[in-house]
């Protein structure tokens, strides 16, 4: 009895062992295609659009942060911004946490700001 087990041969023979494996990966990498164009490739676009955003704003824009500040923009500093929130009151902010920029503003002058 246990001399014949050793003796069978796998069905199909040397060939079809491939094509059953490929058959067997196909839902896998079908996942993970759809997962790609439906998760991961949005994510980067957001991405994308965020740092433009971000290298978009100046002086004089009206910018929310993520923690629901609103502000004009006083001074654009690498990496933070200087935001005006009341007449007079003004904070340092990380330029990252910018979330949107409600209006372009033009950039307040030298002068007016002194005066």
């Amino acid at each position: 009895m246990i001399s014949s087990a050793y003796a069978q041969t796998a069905a199909g023979g040397p060939g079809a062992g491939g094509t059953e494996m490929l058959l067997q990966f196909a839902p896998m990498v079908l996942i993970l295609v759809v997962f790609y164009f439906l998760m991961i490739r949005p994510q980067q676009k957001r991405a994308k659009e965020h740092r433009a955003l971000l290298a978009a704003v100046r002086r004089g824009d009206t910018v929310v942060t993520n923690a629901g500040i609103i502000g004009k923009v006083a001074k654009v500093q690498e990496g933070e911004i200087l935001l005006e929130v009341a007449e007079g009151v003004r904070i340092r902010i990380l330029k990252s946490t910018v979330a949107e920029v409600r209006t372009k503003g033009q950039p307040v002058a030298d002068d007016e700001k002194s005066a």
